[in-house]
């Protein structure tokens, strides 16, 4: 630890989990209730707008209901006392790991608490609903739709986080699957770099023969014990 300078960090469904917010993949979980053609992916959109509207209308309204959990507030612990490079990689579209208080960090997915104007290009703040088609306030186009990374869709900040890893001398994944690419491939780019790498994670991701170490347990009591010995 005396030589670890740089961090990047990256969060899965499993962190939000524990705040009550859905996972897709967990039995039960969202992709049971909708196809992810239907509803995560432009052609879905472009095929049955109100439905996909609908869906994250939903989510967007949800996830205001929820706080943040003892990992976000770790995290956010972490991100105000360390004094050397820190990035939080975020592959979920919710707020918590802001409203805990962290501010290094990137949403590589998206957020459900935006909305994307298609006509314009801009990003707008968004808590309400879109699917009664409410004018853009930049351009007043009626082109708004969730500023969510769907399937077929290029992640959002791809260089900046490659060199984040490329700085980093510690790469932390927390509560991912590690199925979903790209970042599932970024425990091997950080290897291949001579990064350190650990994960902690409710059960073993596809990725976790690529860590060097994997920590198993509930995210709210792994994260805040790992920031704990990280600041001592």
């Amino acid at each position: 630890m005396a030589d670890l300078r740089n961090i990047v960090i990256l969060t899965g469904a499993g962190i939000s989990a524990e705040s009550g917010i859905d996972t897709f993949r967990s039995e039960g979980g969202l992709w049971e209730q909708h196809r992810v053609e239907d509803v995560a992916t432009p052609e879905g959109f472009a095929r049955d707008p109100d439905l996909v509207l609908r869906f994250y209308d939903m989510r967007r309204e949800a996830i205001q209901t929820k706080l943040p959990n003892p990992a976000h507030e770790a995290l956010a612990r972490l991100d105000a006392e360390w004094d050397g490079e820190l990035l939080i990689v975020t592959q979920n579209v919710d707020d918590l790991h802001e409203r805990a208080g962290a501010k290094r960090v990137l949403h590589m997915h998206g957020t459900h608490l935006n909305a994307w104007c298609t006509a314009c290009d801009v990003r707008t703040p968004w808590t309400g609903p879109l699917i009664d088609r409410p004018p853009c306030p930049c351009c007043g186009e009626s082109a708004l739709r969730p500023d969510v990374v769907w399937f077929g869709e290029m992640p959002y900040e791809m260089e900046r986080i490659y060199a984040a890893i490329r700085r980093a001398d510690l790469f932390v994944s927390i509560g991912t699957s590690g199925a979903v690419y790209p970042a599932a491939g970024f425990v091997r780019d950080a290897r291949n770099l001579g990064v350190q790498t650990l994960e902690l994670n409710l059960e073993r991701s596809e990725g976790s023969h690529r860590f060097h170490e994997t920590r198993l347990g509930r995210a709210s009591e792994l994260v805040p014990a790992w920031v704990g010995q990280v600041l001592s």
